[in-house]
């Protein structure tokens, strides 16, 4: 199934590393209540995203256009663990953002400050796909050569998105929150009792998304391995 993408593994002839961009906007930013509120929001996301360690980020996310940003990731298992932190941690705010994770082959030096003032194959088809506001589906993947690969990942990041735009205010809550403790933990936080926190996360369908993000996690690590990316 990987066979269609490999031959991006070879270099070009201007040589250039591969590296895994990950860009992003807000959802209907100019229609928020409060822009100041949703900027201060927004940028408080991107600096605790940067300050994650275990997010391997290369080249720190950068906003570029008040409600756009990327950076650059090591690989592409970094990007979408990045990807999933910074859409919950942006969803529990009720800030609506959406990404487009994609392979780059950098011809110029990697900037470590800032992810700007950088070239190469891939930086610019992936912004056309952030671009194209068309599609609702949160999360979207630009992989060159890979179209079959690259479907597929789209189609799950659309169920993703569909599992999310269903979600009730106290379901996304205890969805969310699922990923840093346990049920005991999170009944004593949200004041209900464990059952009732069973019970929401299947009227959630917690196991489904929980099940797809495996699927991603699994498709971009053989990906990873597929294009020699550490």
């Amino acid at each position: 199934m990987l066979m269609d993408i490999l031959p991006l593994t070879a270099a070009p002839e201007n040589g250039g590393a591969l590296y895994a961009t990950l860009m992003g906007d807000l959802i209907a930013s100019e229609a928020a209540a409060s822009v100041s509120r949703l900027h201060q929001s927004f940028n408080a996301a991107i600096a605790r995203a940067n300050a994650a360690p275990e997010t391997g980020i290369l080249s720190p996310l950068t906003v570029t256009l008040g409600d756009e940003f990327q950076g650059i990731c090591a690989n592409l298992s970094q990007g979408a663990r990045l990807m999933r932190r910074l859409r919950a941690d942006l969803l529990e705010q009720g800030v609506e953002c959406r990404f487009v994770l994609g392979l780059v082959r950098l011809e110029t030096p990697l900037n470590r400050e800032r992810a700007w003032n950088m070239m190469g194959p891939g930086l610019a088809a992936a912004r056309e796909k952030l671009s194209d506001k068309r599609d609702p589906n949160a999360y979207r993947f630009h992989l060159p050569g890979g179209a079959a690969i690259e479907q597929l990942l789209e189609a799950v990041g659309a169920g993703l998105s569909a599992v999310e735009a269903g979600w009730t205010e106290r379901q996304r809550e205890i969805v969310l929150a699922a990923a840093t403790g346990d049920v005991a933990a999170n009944a004593k936080r949200f004041g209900v009792s464990p059952k009732t926190v069973y019970k929401i996360r299947q009227a959630a369908q917690y196991d489904l998304y929980t099940r797809q993000w495996a699927a991603v996690d699994v498709a971009v690590r053989s990906l990873d391995g597929a294009y020699g990316l550490s």
